[in-house]
């Protein structure tokens, strides 16, 4: 009798313990952390959740460029094709206002920066992403929402800004825009374009994870504190951010290396 009574008072204290853990973690609110987290190891090289959702992504991107190039070889083109061959041409009048005839040649580039962004923001509002745990960690997070990548879009671009100067107007032609011993003020001027340069790295990587990952937070609150549907105008919201954000780096990487291969007039 003592035994069972024992047994009944053990059950009700774990499942008050149970009830009290549920509540505690109702009140600590959504998951939100500001760096991608690691989800596994694969040998000494650990997998985080931004990694994870890339990867799918990435896959994702070479079978639509896979199936646009086996359409683009066929008579009877699909819908896909000229669906894909209309935002190509939208994306390529749009940078030609900036670069004028210039954009052919460094539309690989820019068009790049536009699809990936554009993809590693959608991906990051599909279903699960940010909510399906593993280990108390999301499985799943944007690429863009973690600063490691915006940092590398942003190494990429202005060192092909660097590369592209150098080779359209010359090594010391383009030198000569950073150090000019002509005057003291042009010295003062040109020291100031040197730190400008390295800025433009944390610029395009700040505002693009500042973007993405504030989207981010403001899904998972309003997810947390209201119904379903009633997030829904948000994820509108944040769709088109997503755009806005691929736009936007793609747009100024355009503008910058239009200004950097072009030689000044005096």
């Amino acid at each position: 009798m003592t035994v069972a009574n024992t047994t009944i008072n053990e059950t009700k204290t774990t499942s008050v313990e149970g009830e009290v853990r549920t509540t505690e973690e109702h009140k600590a609110g959504p998951h939100i952390s500001i760096k991608a987290e690691e989800v596994f190891m694969v040998q000494k090289f650990p997998v985080t959740n931004s990694l994870l959702l890339s990867s799918f992504a990435l896959l994702f991107f070479i079978g639509l460029v896979i199936k646009y190039n086996l359409d683009s070889k066929k008579k009877d083109r699909s819908t896909f094709f000229y669906f894909i061959n209309f935002c190509l041409r939208g994306l390529f009048n749009f940078l030609e206002s900036a670069m004028k005839e210039k954009t052919a040649k460094y539309f690989g580039l820019l068009g790049s920066f536009f699809f990936f962004i554009l993809l590693q923001n959608w991906s990051g509002l599909l279903p699960g992403v940010g909510s399906v745990l593993l280990h108390k960690v999301p499985l799943l997070r944007a690429n863009t929402a973690d600063l490691n990548t915006t940092l590398a879009l942003g190494l990429i671009s202005v060192s092909s800004i660097q590369v592209f100067g150098v080779r359209e107007v010359g090594f010391f032609n383009y030198l000569g825009k950073f150090f000019n011993f002509s005057s003291p003020m042009s010295f003062f001027v040109g020291i100031l374009e040197v730190i400008s340069e390295f800025s433009r790295i944390l610029s395009f990587a700040f505002r693009l994870f500042g973007n993405i990952f504030a989207g981010e937070v403001l899904l998972s609150v309003v997810a947390f504190l209201v119904p379903v549907l009633v997030s829904f105008p948000f994820l509108l919201l944040e769709t088109f951010a997503g755009i806005i954000q691929a736009v936007v780096f793609a747009m100024l990487s355009a503008v910058l290396i239009n200004l950097a291969t072009t030689k000044a007039h005096h």
